[in-house]
């Protein structure tokens, strides 16, 4: 399949479409997913064009690997969340339905289960007011 430049990443990059942006650099963005499975899911993307890991050139991988320790690390601290789950998920057979590759930054507890992905859009007042508190702790 040939990269699909209007996916919503792609227009996030290019600034077409919001989000709610917690970091962003020469070589990535992150930001929270609308449809989280745990508060403070966020995703991180290159702003290269690629759509699985297999498509992305060595630095941005390096870029994209950075960024995603990088927010995590501030996704912890602001959640106060014991865990983090990474996933990073390749073609649709591996369950990837935004084919631009990312990775989820997933807040994890024990006990506590995750919410279906994709399924229902978080308050997006809530949202931006962690974003404002992730962005921040990254400042």
């Amino acid at each position: 399949m040939a990269y699909d430049p209007n996916n919503i990443f792609a227009k996030i990059i290019r600034g077409e479409a919001p989000c709610f942006k917690v970091y962003e650099d020469n070589s990535t963005i992150a930001f929270l997913d609308i449809m989280p499975q745990a508060e403070g899911h966020t995703l991180v993307i290159p702003k290269e064009r690629a759509e699985t890991i297999f498509d992305l050139s060595p630095d941005s991988a390096a870029a994209l690997i950075t960024t995603t320790q990088k927010v995590a690390a501030a996704v912890k601290q602001v959640t106060k969340s014991p865990g983090i789950l990474l996933a990073q998920l390749n073609g649709a057979a591996a369950g990837q339905s935004v084919f631009h590759i990312h990775f989820h930054i997933i807040p994890r507890s024990s006990g506590i289960d995750l919410n279906l992905h994709a399924r229902d859009k978080a308050d997006f007042d809530k949202l931006k007011s962690l974003a404002a508190k992730i962005s921040a702790t990254l400042q």
